[in-house]
Parts: C-alpha cells; sequence; structure tokens
C-alpha cells in the first residue's frame, strides 16, 4: 500500500504525523510512505531525520491582518496544487493522511479530488481551519476530545486521542533534594510569560524546600540564567535551556507547568500528571484554551489565564504542592483522559480505508 502524509509548521502538527507512519510501518512493513510538507517549514527538516521522504510545496498561510498582500498565496497555492496533484499521479497513493497545516490543505484537496480516500487527525480541542474546509471531503477524522461534533460530521468521528512519545512511558524517579518536584516547561522555543513568572519568584523558590526544574527554551535561556545567577544560583532550582532526559524528568515531577498545545496535553494525560496549564495566547483561534478547558472541566487539571500568571502562577504551584489530596484528584481524573495507542489505532483507520478501496 501507499500512503501521502501531509502536515506540518509546528512540531505540534509534525510529531503525530510521524508517530503515524511509524505505526503504518509497524502494522504493513511493506508500506510505501510520501510526506508532503510547506518549504522552508520545521517539517522539511524533521521528517527526513525521522526516515521518511518528504516533497515541499511553495504554500503558505493567508495573511488575516493585510488582506490584499493575499494574491502572492494564492499564486503560490495553485502552483502547490498542481504540484501535488502530479506527486499524486506518480505515486498512486491508496489514502492520503493530513495532520494540518497549510500543505495539508493542498495535499488532502487534490487527493479527494481525485478520488484517493482521505482521514484527516485534529489534534486540538478547537478544530483547525484546514481540516475544517477539509472535513466534507474525508472519509474519516480522528480526533483527540469529545464535543467535536460541533466541528464535524458526526458519522465521521472517530476519538483516538494524540500520538505521543511512548518512551514517555519509560522513565525513572531519581532521587533529588526537595520535598516535591515541579517541573516548568515552556517548550523548544520557551514561554515568555511563564519564564518572566517565574523570574518574578526566583527567591520565593529558592527560600523553599521545592525541587525545580525550569526549562526555558532556547530563547529565553540567556536572560533566564541571568536572573538565576543574580538570585545567587540556588541549587534547588535547575534553569536548563533544553531536556534531553524528559522520560525520567516526568517520572520525577509532582506538578507539571505547561502551555496548553495539543502534544503537550496528550502526554500530560499518558502520564497522568497533575498541572497547572497556561495557555497561550498568540495561537490561531486561541485553542490553546480550548484544549485547556477540556481538561478543567474535568476537574483534571489547573488553568492560569496568560495575563494573570505573573501574579497567580507561583502561589498557585506552591499551594498545589503541599495539598497532597488535590494532586491525587488531579492525577486520577487526567489519567482517565489518556488515549494509550493512538497512533496504532489512527494507523488501524488508515490501513482498513486502504483496504476498501481495493475491495
Amino acid at each position: 500500500m501507499n500512503y501521502l502524509i501531509s502536515g506540518g509548521g509546528t512540531g505540534g502538527h509534525i510529531f503525530p504525523a510521524v508517530s503515524i507512519a511509524n505505526a503504518l510501518r509497524e502494522l504493513d512493513p511493506q508500506a510505501n510512505i510520501l510526506f508532503v510538507g510547506a518549504l522552508g517549514r520545521m517539517e522539511m527538516e524533521r521528517v527526513p531525520q525521522a526516515g521518511y521522504k518528504i516533497i515541499g510545496l511553495p504554500v503558505r498561510g493567508f495573511n488575516r491582518a493585510q488582506p490584499w498582500k493575499n494574491i502572492t498565496v494564492l499564486i503560490d497555492l495553485a502552483k502547490s496544487i498542481r504540484q501535488v496533484k502530479k506527486v499524486i499521479r506518480d505515486f498512486r497513493p491508496d489514502v492520503g493522511v493530513g495532520v494540518g497545516g497549510y500543505a495539508s490543505g493542498a495535499a488532502m484537496w487534490a487527493a479527494a479530488n481525485m478520488g484517493i480516500p482521505i482521514l484527516l487527525q485534529e489534534q486540538n480541542g478547537f478544530a483547525g481551519v484546514t481540516n475544517k474546509i477539509l472535513k466534507d471531503k474525508a472519509a474519516k477524522i480522528c480526533v483527540a476530545y469529545e464535543g467535536m461534533e460541533r466541528f464535524f460530521p458526526a458519522e465521521k468521528i472517530i476519538l483516538t486521542g494524540n500520538p505521543v512519545r511512548q518512551n514517555l512511558l519509560k522513565g525513572e524517579r531519581i532521587k533529588v533534594k526537595g520535598e516535591r518536584n515541579l517541573l516548568i516547561i515552556g517548550g523548544s522555543l520557551g514561554a515568555r510569560t511563564i519564564n518572566e513568572a517565574i523570574k518574578a519568584a526566583l527567591t520565593q523558590l529558592a527560600e523553599s524546600d521545592i525541587h525545580v526544574v525550569w526549562q526555558t527554551g532556547k530563547g529565553y535561556y540567556e536572560s533566564c540564567k541571568a536572573a538565576w545567577e543574580a538570585a545567587g544560583k540556588p541549587a534547588n532550582i535547575e534553569c536548563l535551556d533544553f531536556l534531553s532526559d524528559m522520560p525520567d524528568r516526568y517520572a520525577n515531577a509532582d506538578l507539571v507547568i505547561s502551555r496548553a498545545g495539543a502534544s503537550s496535553i496528550s502526554e500530560l494525560c499518558l502520564l497522568g500528571k497533575p498541572a497547572i496549564l497556561v495557555p497561550s495566547p498568540n495561537v490561531a483561534e486561541d485553542h490553546q484554551t480550548h484544549n485547556a478547558m477540556a481538561l478543567v472541566n474535568k476537574d483534571a487539571a489547573v488553568l492560569v489565564r496568560d495575563a494573570d500568571a505573573a501574579e497567580q502562577l507561583i502561589p498557585e504551584a506552591l499551594r498545589l504542592l503541599k495539598d497532597t489530596q488535590r494532586l491525587q484528584a488531579l492525577h486520577t481524573n487526567i489519567l482517565k483522559l489518556a488515549q494509550p495507542d493512538s497512533a496504532r489505532r489512527i494507523a488501524e483507520e488508515v490501513i482498513a480505508l486502504a483496504k476498501n478501496k481495493h475491495a
């Protein structure tokens, strides 16, 4: 079977795409898998690193602030659709898989119009524009949250969850100084508001009996490290730009502070980690707040809004870390929302579509 997978732009799209490809290869070792991405975007580097071939399209996102600049965007979209039609004719996919992002729109639109069944994977609790446009052309739509009938036809929806890094389950708890362990994740690039809140509370954290792992992200590391040094390099606070040992760091954490991206939330659910979520205000249609509220409404996480983080984030974290009963309740409730083996379940749906096509 030949499988065409498309999407990208962010790690939140690329990681599920690669996980689905890995699961397809596991279930169908003879599978031929080809990715389609957007030139200049993260997937053009990450997908080959994962061992897959990728073709780049000149597709770009629309400029909503300056609509008159979209003439060149439309020209590039037309070029991309022409290019991807040729790819489809040459590769002859049995199924197309779209995970969101600019390239996914062009590739899945072309595939569906050429009679190829397509499956969409939506990571967020608030559907992305690309998947909403493609919903009527899709044969199946795999989602991570309940209640997605407001965006997609109910008969097409399958609740599979988001694929997450399975190696996270192999972490081991290591002994560190401190009564409790707080893990702060800013993502690979970092989260400005979270970092500013930590900087402002360094003295308070240094005087606590908590061990803090502060992952700043590369973009903020130098300023955060300078603040940590100015605070006297407190021994109970680790200030790091990147965490290469995430499984162990997660295993150690009694509480996690994180943004509310789809991949991060899926990891927290899988591991049953009590969390304070600080949704990023800089994402399309505020989908991180929708992601977070899906957990908050089931008493499975605590929400601190970005605008309130400076005042509320660290006091809330310190309060929670002293409340064993509340931490246990959050652990129990978030674990109920886990969707293990997501990638495999999505891959099974993709293979079923391919078999139906040939039936």
